[in-house]
């Protein structure tokens, strides 16, 4: 059985000794109920690791021995999904399976044809969610270098990420091109465009073609928003060597 994964602040992984403290040692110790003698691992989410040993469970923390400590690096490839904004509680499903998978960033964009709209106070609430979903999944997942969820971004926002990205996608029913068979570049971003369940418009189609976005093809069917992201991730990654 894998170790389990805790979050900790860079700056407390250093020392022979560590304590797990905070609402991390609180879930270790009172619901993992983890013992002396349990392997964990800590990370601060952004590439450095320690892998220790339990102690001693307190009621609250977890005082833990240092066996190895070290730093993994982030790919040279790596892979931005943006999410158009699906309905319900889709959204936080979408956001854990690609973070599962290993997707370096995801985006929340408010498409032309997004029924749930994110105004106000929702923001804040909505991104809120997405981001706890993002390290509860990342650390299931075992992931040392946690996936950023980016704040709420405009067409326009996205146009500018696809012109500067080494690759960018948009998945469309209409594209004639099949992901499996687009050319990937050796390093640098990818940004693949994912639209909400009534697709993505005309309008913003070709404004993203525009800013040299590849319309591509997943497969013969057509998946939900929530799980399309992570089929293509599963595509892309497999042809990178990352899976």
């Amino acid at each position: 059985m894998t170790a389990p994964v805790f979050l900790c602040e860079r700056e407390r992984l250093d020392g022979a000794e560590l304590t797990l403290e905070g609402p991390e040692g609180r879930h270790a110790a009172a619901v993992r109920r983890l013992r002396p003698g349990e392997r964990v691992d800590l990370t601060d989410g952004a590439g450095a690791v320690a892998e220790c040993v339990v102690r001693e469970t307190l009621k609250d923390r977890l005082r833990l021995d240092v066996l190895r400590r070290y730093d993994v690096e982030r790919p040279a490839l790596r892979l931005t999904v943006v999410q158009g904004l699906p309905k319900g509680d889709r959204g936080e499903l979408a956001v854990e399976m690609m973070t599962e998978a290993g997707v370096d960033v995801i985006v929340p964009w408010a498409a032309a044809r997004s029924i749930t709209q994110w105004k106000g106070d929702k923001v804040a609430k909505a991104l809120g969610r997405w981001r706890s979903t993002a390290r509860e999944a990342g650390k299931q997942a075992r992931r040392f270098h946690l996936p950023e969820v980016a704040d709420l971004a405009s067409t326009a926002q996205v146009e500018r990420l696809l012109s500067e990205a080494a690759l960018g996608l948009v998945l469309h029913e209409e594209a004639t091109e099949p992901l499996s068979g687009v050319a990937l570049p050796a390093e640098g971003d990818i940004v693949m465009v994912v639209g909400p369940e009534g697709g993505v418009s005309e309008e913003e189609l070709a404004r993203f073609t525009a800013a040299k976005a590849a319309p591509v093809l997943l497969g013969p069917t057509v998946l939900r928003t929530s799980t399309a992201g992570v089929a293509a991730a599963s595509v892309l990654f497999s042809r990178t060597g990352r899976w």
